[in-house]
């Protein structure tokens, strides 16, 4: 027998040896019983090392039958169980291997919980399982290879984790498999040749991998429903006939690959096709006009590959009338003339739920037609960039009032900005930037409430920057109108865009000063003012710019000196003052920038002697060239020393109060972050929020600290960093969390540095295990939390609403004295205001029903959480707790119990019979409970204030003192 026979002869008894294997331990599981369950399910409980909720360590009691578990089902013939569901627990621990002796198991879901190391082989026991879904958990190894010969599994869902390896070639003798999930690991290899023949297949994901080579062939596969292979590397290209055995293929997704070639015309065969997506590959060729035959297509998404030509035109997507969305940005795509309209967009007027077009980076070279404002009005994102477009912009654009991103930058567009686009209420963005609009900016930009991103930059605009844009305030956060002929001075009222970020009016004609209102713009990170006519001192007041990464005034004419206060920029990188008319010393204290890299003051009427530590070792003489009055050491090559000593010997020397500026918050680098935290190591991982993560560090002087990093990809982390930087500026008392630093490098990173607490979370003591607080405790630290609303809310210079009181937001220091923190959702009310509006949700359950109905945000807002929060410390139940379902909530649960039954409704920690002056205790609990109530009345005008429940709490806590004394 040659060795090329015996390999042939020796897989498929191999084969046969696994299944008889996974037979044999299947038989011998099935001799177990309900105790064999027991122990098995006990095995689990040991292995989870947190357990936020705390059922398990409650529920899961040999006190009472194992079917009546939580998250247990069991079968009646035999009584063994059948499925084990614990999902989106939070758990946090191993599977152990004792799980596979639940013989008669046919459901395992365990996801979106912090499961740890690797599946234990004993689990290829479970024969009878048909569903398992370990997804969004921390697994990690090897798939096993035992898990293709499970008999009857029909759902293996194992995508979020962090399992490596390839994908093991057992799978396709999964004869029952529908749905295959194994996206979002760390996955390498091929994909098995046979994992597109598993006839019962339907839905396959193995997206966000690291996946190459081709995609095998397919056949007896006609029941698949979704390809998800996104994000990967596959390359070659698609198998001809790939297509003709998918009749029922609704989804194709492929984008994020190398996969090349042309589309193959088996594809046209799918007629359900909903969703085409193969965009960055490198598909070349025409695009199949048989692609206007999908009837049923929704999104067809093809950018980023190397499509050319003009036969797009052919595909007559006026057929497909259900489509919402389409891509064809980044290919080679060309018009059929130089003068023609983009007929494209006439075609799509027939999709009435389109939504989405991106065409941007092709050379159409065509003129936009005025069809677009027949366009559904349903379109949310419209981008056409640096594609050549002509023409003026239609004045129907003012009919998609749902539309979020226009974009059409780097275009020949001519013609004025129409006052229509002021209708879009929905916009968000507008990117009209490097064409040759002409005109002024049209007022009606005002009426953008919603508008985050305005860049008008590099055309012709001209007069002056509408003073309306300040109405935007709350929304706006990068602004750009650089390289324009806009004239007059910037007006007052732009110094009040206190949320900017990005700043840019360079290169235009604007004239006057930089009043001290600059420092309103409190959170900007970029500001370019360079190339206009600007005149007087530097203000001050830019020291308090202290997120400033970016700033350039460079080639106007300011004069007087530089700012001690330009000291106080610890973020900034990138400073350009030349060719101004800046006179005096360059201030030693500059030093203290340590995050400098560029520097530049040429060319101006400076004098003395450059600094020369700090940032300063790394600057060359062209930073200071121009300026006949500096002197340097001998490695600058500007005037010679003797100059420099005869410039001291003239000078008297400044105090050293006048060369140190003290900022109000201590200095910290993300460097010494990184040092006190272990480069954000999990072992001090202090706990998640909405917009971030918290990690225990030790600074430099021994200092423990909680560093709060904020999550810059979640919606909405800008806004609540800049939210928590405003209200910390303004507040300091005894009951809230006291900031030490914050920590901003540009869009990369923000952290702010607080008090660290050690007790943790008031949350933490109602729900861990093992920790208890009792009556005087609980009521000490909601007399504190009630203490800081009402300096928040009556006794601050400026009101404060905090808008997400709860449990995880109550911090307890070494003496359990709580200090209230998070301030992300805060709101500041200006002077006389007692009601706002919003539109960021707090959290479900703490939230008052007008603020969930109507935006309003007020005090008496504040005053209901606390009730909730009351009630929630007294009775240890959390408002969304299971058991209130419909009309049933804690407040109505509470207040059917009082006054007779109040003891049913507290925690039961609190109370014991035997207990001395229970009387007391429980007349004490009673007026407490009144006291939430009371600032839980449906009407806020009836709700009590801050003021009256701190009275109130404390008339509580005196009695319960004197008891305790007593006692």
């Amino acid at each position: 027998m040659s060795l090329r026979e015996g390999t042939h002869f020796f897989v498929p008894v191999l084969v046969f040896l696994v299944h008889c294997f996974v037979a044999k331990l299947a038989i011998a599981a099935v001799s177990g019983n309900i105790e064999t369950d027991q122990s098995a399910l006990l095995a689990l409980k040991n292995h989870i090392i947190h357990d936020p909720s705390n059922i398990l360590a409650t529920n899961w009691s040999m006190r009472a039958p194992v079917c009546d578990w939580f998250g247990i089902t069991c079968g009646s013939r035999p009584h063994r169980v059948t499925v084990l569901e614990l999902p989106y627990m939070d758990l946090v621990g191993t599977i152990p291997p004792e799980l596979g002796n639940l013989s008669f198991l046919s459901g395992l879901y365990l996801q979106n919980n912090s499961f740890q190391g690797s599946m234990p082989n004993e689990l290829a026991q479970l024969g009878l399982l048909e569903t398992m879904q370990l997804q969004f958990n921390n697994m990690e190894g090897d798939i096993p290879r035992w898990i293709g010969f499970l008999p009857r599994l029909e759902n293996l869902i194992l995508g979020f984790n962090s399992f490596t390896g390839t994908i093991p070639a057992s799978i396709q003798n999964a004869s029952f498999l529908q749905a295959l999930d194994l996206s979002d690991n760390r996955l390498s290899g091929g994909l098995p040749p046979g994992i597109l023949n598993i006839a019962s297949l339907q839905e396959i994901y193995v997206s966000d991998n690291q996946l190459s080579g081709s995609i095998p062939s397919i056949s007896n596969i006609s029941a698949l429903i979704m390809i998800e292979f996104t994000n990967n590397n596959l390359s070659g290209g698609l198998p001809e006939d790939m297509f003709d055995y998918l009749p029922e293929l609704e989804f194709l997704h492929l984008s994020v690959n190398q996969i090349s070639g042309d589309i193959p015309t088996s594809l046209f065969n799918c007629k359900q096709l909903q969703s085409l997506s193969l965009s960055f590959n490198n598909f070349t060729g025409s695009i199949p006009a048989e692609l206007g035959n999908f009837t049923m297509l929704i999104n067809l998404v093809l950018g980023a590959n190397n499509f050319q030509g003009m036969n797009y035109h052919l595909i007559t997507l006026g057929n497909l009338r259900d489509l919402q969305s389409l891509n064809l940005a980044e290919n080679d795509f060309i018009t059929e003339s130089s003068t023609s309209e983009l007929g494209i967009i006439k075609d799509l007027t027939n999709c009435k739920s389109f939504r989405y077009i991106d065409l941007s980076n092709n050379p159409l070279n065509a003129f936009l037609p005025n069809s677009l404002g027949n366009l559904s009005t349903s379109l949310g994102y419209f981008r056409i960039q640096s594609s050549g477009m002509k023409g003026s912009i239609p004045l129907d654009i003012g009919n998609f009032t749902e539309l979020t991103l226009f974009s059409l930058s780097f275009n020949q567009l001519t013609g004025t900005i129409p006052a229509s686009i002021g209708k879009l209420q929905s916009l968000q963005v507008l990117y009209i930037s490097d064409n040759q609009l002409e005109g002024s900016i049209p007022n009606e930009l005002c009426h953008l409430e919603n508008l985050a991103a305005l860049n008008l930059g590099n055309n012709k605009l001209s007069g002056s920057i509408p003073t309306c844009l300040v109405n935007l305030t709350s929304s706006l956060r990068s602004l750009l109108l650089y390289s324009n002929r806009l004239n007059s001075t910037i007006p007052s009222s732009f110094w009040g865009l206190s949320y900017i970020l990005n700043l840019d009016l360079s290169s235009n004609s604007l004239e006057g000063s930089l009043p001290l209102d600059v420092k309103n713009l409190r959170v900007v990170t970029e500001l370019y003012l360079e190339d206009n006519q600007l005149s007087g001192n530097v203000p001050r007041s830019i020291g308090d710019l202290q997120d400033l990464v970016t700033f350039s005034l460079a080639r106007n004419a300011f004069s007087g000196p530089i700012p001690e206060s330009t000291s106080s920029l610890i973020s900034s990188e990138y400073l350009d003052f030349s060719e101004n008319k800046l006179s005096g010393v360059i201030p030693k204290s500059l030093e203290a920038l340590v995050n400098l890299k560029y520097f530049n003051l040429s060319f101006n009427k400076l004098q003395g002697e450059i600094p020369s530590e700090g940032a300063f070792r790394n600057f060359t003489a062209q930073s200071f060239i121009g300026n006949v009055g500096l002197c340097g050491d001998s490695r600058l090559s500007s005037p010679t020393m003797p100059n420099c000593r005869i410039w001291k010997r003239g000078t008297k020397r400044r105090a050293p109060e006048e060369e140190i500026s003290l900022a109000t918050w201590r200095r910290i680098s993300y460097y010494e972050l990184q040092q006190a935290t272990n480069d954000f190591d999990e072992t001090n991982l202090l706990g998640t929020g909405s917009f971030g993560r918290v990690y225990k560090g030790r600074l430099s002087d021994e200092m423990d600290v909680a560093v709060k990093v904020f999550n810059l990809q979640h919606e909405g982390a800008f806004q609540s960093f800049d939210a928590e930087c405003e209200i910390f500026q303004h507040i300091r008392h005894r009951n809230l969390v006291k900031i030490i630093s914050s920590c901003s490098n540009n869009d990369d990173f923000k952290a702010l540095v607080l008090s660290y607490m050690p007790n943790g979370s008031l949350e933490k003591w109602l729900y861990s295990y093992n920790y208890c607080l009792n009556i005087l405790e609980r009521l000490n630290i909601m007399t504190d939390v009630a203490a800081a609303l009402n300096y928040m809310h009556h006794e601050n210079p400026t009101p404060i609403v905090h808008r997400d009181l709860k449990p995880s937001n109550v911090l307890l220091d070494e003496d359990k004295v709580a200090h209230v923190t998070d301030f992300g959702m805060a709101k500041l009310l200006g002077r006389g205001d007692s009601i706002t509006q919003t539109i960021t949700l707090a959290t479900i359950g703490y939230m008052a029903p007008e603020y969930g109905l109507e935006g309003n945000v007020s005090r008496r807002g504040d005053v209901y959480s606390y009730g909730i929060l009351l009630l929630e410390t007294f009775t240890r139940k959390k408002p969304c707790d299971e058991i209130f379902q419909g009309e049933l909530s804690l407040k109505t649960w509470v207040k059917e119990s009082c006054p007779h039954s109040i003891i049913d409704v507290v925690d039961n920690n609190l109370l014991r019979e035997e207990e001395e002056n229970l009387d007391i205790k429980k007349d004490c609990l009673l007026s407490i409970i009144e006291v939430a109530l009371e600032c839980l009345a449906d009407s806020p005008e009836e709700r009590s204030d801050m003021k009256d429940v701190l009275v109130a709490l404390n008339k509580i806590k005196m009695k319960l003192q004197n008891v305790a004394v007593s006692a």
